[in-house]
């Protein structure tokens, strides 16, 4: 009797034991209350789709804390069984925090000693990425991370930014672009390709069905329009040739700088001291290049001026910037590394001379003297142009094949791009300029 006794108790004592080991193992998930996605790079397995999945839970009507200079700006949310789901899916590396933990890690981040904030991200920004509807030979950096990302994303173009569809989107992105009407300055080199011949003539044809005689004047009427949107207080991130042609287009409203090859006409003369430098959102006291053969717009960009640079040594440094006193530039400059490696495209960078003082530069190749991250207010609206065809192909050409992100899940270059993204989410005042 003794013994079955002892045994009974031993048993009760061993299924005890087991059910504390049980509730051990789900302890970290009964206790967590919040979801923190770590951004540095130690942490973070799939930088990129991080993102998505803060947009997505953005999506949700969720908010999101973006803590600002803590491991690389990882994102804070509020525990929810489907965001871990989604993550594990995904392939986005989380940990899982209690309240305690979670508010001790934001009375840190909040103290004056430390350069971190946490903003708050309040809802997903709706984007717009304006691209002809044809295929062109090139591909798009911020489609290809919006899609990699599984950020949603709506795409526009001459017609609906002349019929004022800009007013229903939050972001609107410009990559290589033209907006001078001179069709990327590709005549040199591309002029009896196919693709070259088809553009200019869909180009044409649709400036005459919008009510335009000229491209020149089509593609102005766009730009005075995404400027309006911006004004008003959209926000426009804008990559490569769409930077430096965009304000060009701005300082030659009303003159024609375009040579009979591209218009029909030639060029007014003495076009150069006709441009207004007061009409561009980034760039001042830029001369524009003359020649039709030369794949170049002006002395805003430097890549002719880079034959120094090496690739191996081709690297950007990001700026700092106080998380509490400036959020904006500190929001778009998060990263796992301050620095960057370089890339090019036709405009690969900034000559700081034709920067105007408002802009800030918030990050630069020092070897070379060059900016190539920039941002700016605009009215009620915000800007940021970035030099550059694509963070992972060094020099990308026409008719090369796209890059392929899942083999660069973490490209710091790539994130600068997103970093853009969430700007918007996390906006509450806006400034004027």
């Amino acid at each position: 009797m003794h013994n079955i006794e002892s045994n009974t108790r031993k048993g009760g004592v061993l299924r005890l034991g087991c059910l504390f080991f049980l509730l051990f193992l789900y302890v970290p998930s009964l206790w967590a209350s919040y979801i923190l996605i770590p951004m540095d790079s130690e942490g973070q397995k799939d930088h990129l789709k991080a993102y998505g999945i803060t947009y997505w839970v953005l999506s949700k009507n969720e908010k999101v804390k973006w803590l600002l200079n803590y491991r690389g700006g990882s994102f804070l949310i509020q525990d929810n069984e489907q965001i871990q789901k989604e993550c594990k899916i995904r392939g986005v590396s989380f940990e899982l925090l209690s309240d305690s933990a979670a508010e001790e890690l934001l009375q840190g981040i909040s103290s004056p000693s430390k350069n971190q904030d946490a903003v708050i991200l309040e809802k997903a920004p709706k984007i717009a990425v304006y691209s002809p509807k044809s295929n062109r030979p090139w591909d798009d950096a911020v489609t290809m991370v919006l899609t990699y990302a599984e950020i949603p994303y709506e795409v526009v173009y001459d017609r609906e930014v002349l019929g004022d569809q800009l007013l229903q989107y939050d972001w609107l992105h410009l990559h290589h672009e033209d907006f001078t009407g001179q069709y990327g300055k590709f005549y040199g080199a591309y002029r009896a390709t196919p693709w070259y011949i088809e553009e200019k003539k869909e180009a044409e044809a649709l400036a005459k069905e919008l009510g335009y005689q000229k491209v020149s004047e089509e593609k102005l009427a766009v730009a005075l329009k995404i400027r309006d949107y911006v004004v008003g207080g959209g926000f426009m991130f804008a990559m490569c040739s769409a930077t430096d042609s965009f304000d060009i287009a701005l300082a030659a409203e009303g003159v024609d700088i375009c040579e009979a090859m591209f218009d029909g006409d030639p060029s007014e003369p003495n076009y150069q001291a006709k441009l207004d430098y007061n009409n561009t959102f980034a760039f001042k006291d830029f001369v524009l290049s003359r020649d039709p053969l030369e794949y170049e717009f002006s002395t805003i960009d430097m890549t002719s001026k880079r034959r120094t640079v090496r690739r191996d040594t081709d690297y950007f440094t990001l700026m700092e910037f106080s998380a509490k006193w400036d959020p904006v530039p500190t929001m778009l400059c998060q990263n796992h590394t301050v620095l960057v490696k370089g890339f090019m495209g036709q405009t690969t960078s900034y000559d700081p001379s034709t920067i105007k003082p408002t802009v800030l530069v918030m990050a630069e190749n020092q070897v070379n003297g060059e900016a190539r991250y920039i941002h700016g207010v605009k009215g009620s609206g915000f800007f940021t142009f970035y030099g550059g065809h694509d963070p992972e192909d060094y020099q990308h050409r026409v008719g090369d094949p796209k890059t392929a992100l899942e083999l660069h899940p973490n490209s710091p270059g790539y994130r600068l791009i997103l970093n853009n993204v969430l700007f918007p989410a996390a906006r509450k005042k806006k400034q004027k300029t």
